[in-house]
């Protein structure tokens, strides 16, 4: 039997708001998981937005996402940077912070990695 789903973001299943204002994560849940639209707003920065929700040092969450517009720097603990844009798959391991580059929003796809994102403990 086949099996046909459509959802969207723009009726999220649930909306997780980051500190101070600055984005937001819309989630929707298909079978095999969450798949999260997370919008970073201009000055967004994990340690500063997301830390405190968290809990952690650093992001502990692994993702595999796909940038649909804005800039964002992915900062490994070990030192390792790297910068998304527009039309680029990003991976990254846990254990990273990451900030907005720019005046654009960041808006980021992931189907991996938003299960537990900006989730209050």
């Amino acid at each position: 039997m086949s099996t046909l789903v459509r959802m969207s973001f723009d009726a999220p299943e649930e909306t997780r708001p980051f500190e101070q204002g600055k984005g937001r994560l819309d989630l929707v849940n298909v079978e095999s998981g969450p798949v999260g639209r997370a919008v970073f707003e201009p000055g967004w920065r994990w340690s500063e937005h997301v830390k405190p929700i968290a809990g952690t040092d650093s992001c502990q969450a692994a993702h595999i996402g796909y940038c649909l517009s804005g800039r964002i720097v992915v900062a490994m603990d070990d030192g390792e940077e790297l910068e998304f844009g527009p039309g680029d798959v990003m991976v990254a391991s846990p254990g990273h912070d990451a900030w907005v580059v720019g005046d654009e929003p960041c808006v980021v796809i992931d189907w991996q990695g938003y299960a537990d994102y900006a989730k209050p403990r």
